[in-house]
């Protein structure tokens, strides 16, 4: 832990960058993998970090800001509420298994809606750190479902694109009446 005290909080010198609401076209096509691993590169981890911690949020993928880059950051707890905390670059969902999971998923680019969505129990994702270290990250539970929702983002799938029947049209159409919402 004292290690810890030595190190700055991630995105406590990052800049809040604005959200992409859904229906934003960077949410919705595949990110490309990090080829450059420089200085703008821990920017942008350090801004998203900051932006995930000023809206609330326990994940955010870089395209949610705008860049659509295969990266994303995560201060998430599991079931058992231990504190997981990282970020991916070209991360990749090797595992996903286990009992398929309803629960209730939101998503900072739908700020407000949330429904219940079916993930596995169990996830395992490879990527590498900014610094271009090899990284294996897996979870259980909540924190399974923060990893497979990030890669979904990183893929252009936002966590609606899973619902099904009803559970998608009130999500919709919650979406279509929030006050950020878009026609269309």
């Amino acid at each position: 832990m004292a290690a810890m005290r030595n190190r700055p909080i991630p995105g406590s010198s990052g800049l809040v960058r604005p959200m992409g609401l859904l229906g934003d076209p960077v949410l919705h096509g595949a990110c490309e993998a990090v080829t450059d691993f420089g200085p703008s590169l821990a920017r942008l981890v350090e801004d998203m970090y900051a932006t995930m911690y000023a809206a609330n949020g326990v994940g955010l993928a870089a395209n949610q800001v705008g860049v659509a880059l295969r990266v994303f950051v995560y201060d998430c707890p599991d079931d058992e509420d231990v504190r997981h905390l990282g970020h991916l670059v070209n991360p990749v969902l090797v595992e996903a298994d286990g009992i398929t999971v309803r629960g209730p998923e939101g998503c900072l680019s739908l700020p407000g809606i949330e429904a219940g969505t079916p993930r596995f129990d169990h996830a395992v994702v490879e990527g590498v750190t900014l610094g271009g270290e090899p990284v294996r990250v897996g979870g259980t539970g909540f924190f399974a479902r923060c990893l497979q929702h990030e890669c979904d983002h990183l893929d252009g799938t936002v966590y609606t694109d899973r619902l099904t029947g009803l559970r998608r049209t009130r999500a919709l159409r919650a979406a279509r009446r929030a006050p950020w919402g878009r026609t269309g």
